[in-house]
């Protein structure tokens, strides 16, 4: 059975940018064919991954988030844990999850900075569209 339902996490954080991933992506799937689903921060989108996936209701699980270097924690850590928990949800479910889970190297929270990832953000929602459209029809042509 070929699904045509997505699952889109976006973590609330810098959520004026990770928002725009969700708009790049309903650039190339129909918004009335995406469910989306709210997270406090990055760190909570592998669970909610997961459990989507178990649902068999998506052909794919997409994940948003801006993991910043806030000074307080090791952002590479949490961005590694993240995208490590997202592999899993996908290797353990048989469901492909994509991340759009961006760590940038140099992020100040100036209007400057923002408007850029904002146009970045629409841009990877459609890499993450065309990705997954692309490998929900290699599934299935697989399976026949």
């Amino acid at each position: 059975m070929t699904h045509t339902r997505y699952a889109f996490i976006k973590a609330n954080w810098h959520a004026d940018i990770v928002d725009q991933a969700l708009e790049g992506f309903c650039q190339t799937v129909p918004r009335d064919q995406v469910d989306v689903f709210d997270v406090p921060g990055a760190f909570e989108m592998p669970l909610m991954a997961r459990d989507l996936a178990a649902t068999g209701r998506y052909a794919a699980v997409i994940a948003a988030a801006l993991v910043v270097d806030g000074g307080i924690y090791r952002h590479d850590f949490v961005a590694q844990a993240v995208v490590d928990g997202l592999m899993r949800a996908g290797l353990d479910s048989g469901v492909p999850v994509l991340s759009v889970s961006l760590t940038p190297h140099h992020y100040q929270e100036t209007e400057h900075h923002n408007a850029i990832f904002r146009a970045h953000f629409v841009q990877k929602g459609r890499e993450a569209a065309e990705a997954a459209t692309r490998i929900v029809a290699a599934r299935a042509a697989i399976q026949g």
